[in-house]
């Protein structure tokens, strides 16, 4: 530490002043006590270490986040005793709280804790290395004048207060007001860590930098006319992007948005879509729909392949959580949802390069802000005439599918039994649910049946239980299906009855059944009164002719059990004999059925 020479005598008092401020102004220095942490998950950024951590303390206490030797940032619970940990750990493994490869860890390899900022869980751990922070220079200093060389500052502070005058100010804020002059060192580009309040060392760094580019002795203590020099400076930036807090109940999520650069555009599921204005080239979505890991699987799948996310870029899928980034000459893109309690919720932010410097600053304020609130996107919120992904980089449909159909899950690793109609000719691409891309594994024209295979991972919450036996003419069954092309984002369900164990020709593998389905319903599970699949559901070209409306055929679930097995696949017996009610039967049809459709 180099100390000010005044008048060519050190000022002892204003040594010892200092001594002071530095105990209060960079504390967690000293060695670290015992203790144990569960490390969870690690991250490549910091970003994604801070929004994992503030999702995953929604649901566990102790959250820690910490940059790791390695260079990646550390998820970790603690700290807690050794007993204490193995005991914690198993809990947490034996609900599925947490990955199974968690593991209990000292903080040796712990460099520094960013989450939450200002905290001292190191100080309960051994080998705990502190955040080296190197006191600047010129901590103490009279008037500028008076420092021999010194540059010409900027604004000055009044000149009665002292650096201890300033201190005791700053300590007389509340939360609320420090953690807006964090906003605003973030904002001007000096702070990275979290809006949290708490003045710690990198807090302190953030000061000292912007004081010293601002024109002021930098200190790394804000004077009250550094205080409001700093507060107007960011108050102005922040009125013309117009940074305000939306709250949407319907989505479950409230957030910060640049509402000068962006205006509300409607819904349409899974997404809160939010249009450019005033030729910002900015662009918004919100993302909330009900899921699990599965569906985020498949929500980071299809959002790669939209346009408005260029191949360029990192992709980071991870238990609970993406981050999805693109860039190209003309388009940059940041993508990023989690899975919470049920619902995955997140954002994804367009711009064009021109407004690179501004989204560094509005992005960090983005992610802060975000809250997952109670409350899930509704799939009903499809416009009817809105089919397929948007495209933010022209504001119009990514595409349309050539067809939409219906299947169900056949088997416990997610393959899809569904019409062969479904994906015939010529399919550039297949999607499960608008989300999952899948391939043809199976295909038998002349029966009618397709089977597909997702491309990636799939864990479905209920899958086909076949009936071994043709069901009694005239007993009530049930179809679920998406109706109107799959505008509606999730199956229906409809009532009938088994008319006929053969088709309108007599074929042996068709039966037919009393009840109106459409088009897109085609593929979908027919069930009797027990939750046993009895058939799958044909288009109405099968017939060779249009059929009445409250006709439909299907083929016999009962006779597919070769066809399936030149498949590879060997379905489930149905064993349940007591019938289900009709609410657990629609949810039944729900969790099984899905969309198939067919991308020219």
């Amino acid at each position: 530490m180099r100390v000010l020479w005044l008048d060519g005598v050190i000022d002892l008092i204003s040594v010892a002043i200092l001594a002071l401020a530095l105990a209060l102004v960079w504390p967690g220095l000293a060695r670290a006590q015992e203790g144990v942490f569960i490390q969870i998950e690690s991250w490549p950024t910091l970003g994604a270490a801070e929004s994992r951590a503030r999702a995953i303390e929604q649901r566990l206490d102790n959250v820690n986040a910490f940059r790791a030797r390695t260079g990646l940032y550390a998820i970790a619970l603690g700290p807690y005793r050794q007993g204490e940990a193995e005991a914690r750990l198993r809990d947490l493994l034996a609900r599925g709280l947490v990955p199974g490869d968690s593991f209990l860890s000292d903080a040796g390899p712990y460099v520094a804790r960013v989450f939450p900022y200002g905290g001292t869980a190191l100080a309960a751990a051994p080998g705990a290395v502190a955040d080296p922070i190197t006191p600047k220079p010129e901590i103490a200093s009279p008037a500028p004048d008076s420092v021999p060389g010194a540059a010409s500052p900027g604004p000055q502070s009044p000149p009665q207060e002292t650096l201890e005058q300033a201190l005791q100010a700053e300590n007389r804020l509340d939360r609320a007001e420090r953690a807006e002059l964090q906003g605003a060192l973030q904002w001007l580009g000096q702070y990275q860590g979290t809006i949290d309040g708490a003045f710690g060392p990198a807090t302190r760094d953030a000061i000292w930098a912007w004081q010293r580019d601002a024109g002021f002795v930098p200190t790394g203590i804000l004077s009250t006319a550094e205080r409001d020099h700093l507060l107007r400076a960011y108050r102005t930036e922040l009125d013309s992007l117009g940074m305000a807090p939306v709250r949407d109940p319907r989505a479950g999520i409230e957030i910060d948005l640049p509402m000068a650069m962006v205006s509300f555009d409607g819904y349409n599921f899974p997404f809160v879509q939010f249009a450019p204005q005033n030729d910002s080239g900015v662009q918004v979505l919100l993302i909330s729909q009900p899921g699990d890991r599965a569906s985020l699987s498949g929500l980071y799948a299809m959002m790669e392949t939209l346009d408005f996310v260029p191949p360029s870029g990192a992709r980071d899928l991870q238990g609970d959580g993406f981050v999805l980034t693109g860039q190209s000459e003309r388009l940059r893109s940041h993508t990023e949802a989690r899975l919470i309690g049920g619902a995955i919720k997140g954002f994804a932010l367009v711009w064009p390069p021109r407004q690179d410097a501004r989204i560094a600053r509005i992005l960090p304020m983005m992610q802060a802000s975000f809250r997952a609130l109670e409350g899930v996107l509704d799939p009903g919120a499809v416009p009817q005439d809105a089919l397929g992904a948007i495209d933010l980089a022209t504001g119009s449909a990514a595409g349309s599918p050539a067809r939409v159909r219906s299947g169900f899950f056949i088997d416990a690793d997610g393959h899809v039994i569904t019409t062969s109609e479904a994906v015939a000719g010529t399919c550039a691409r297949i999607l499960i649910d608008m989300a999952y891309q899948a391939d043809i594994a199976h295909f038998d024209d002349a029966l009618g049946l397709a089977v597909l295979r997702p491309l990636q991972a799939l864990a479905p919450l209920s899958f086909a239980e076949m009936s071994s036996q043709p069901g009694p003419v005239d007993a009530e069954i049930a179809v679920a299906g998406f109706p109107f092309d799959g505008a509606l984002g999730a199956a229906s369900m409809a009532f009938g009855r088994l008319a006929d164990l053969r088709g309108i020709h007599g074929e042996p593998m068709i039966q037919r059944l009393a009840v109106a389905t459409s088009d897109s319903e085609a593929g979908g599970p027919v069930f009797d009164m027990t939750g046993a699949v009895v058939g799958m559901v044909l288009p109405d070209m099968a017939a060779g002719r249009t059929l009445p409306r409250d006709v439909t055929l299907a083929l016999r679930a009962d006779l597919l059990s070769q066809p399936l097995g030149a498949a590879g696949i060997t379905p489930r017996i149905a064993t349940r004999t007591e019938p289900l009610n009709p609410e657990r039967l629609a949810r039944l049809g729900a969790e099984m059925t899905v969309s198939v459709s067919c991308w020219n």
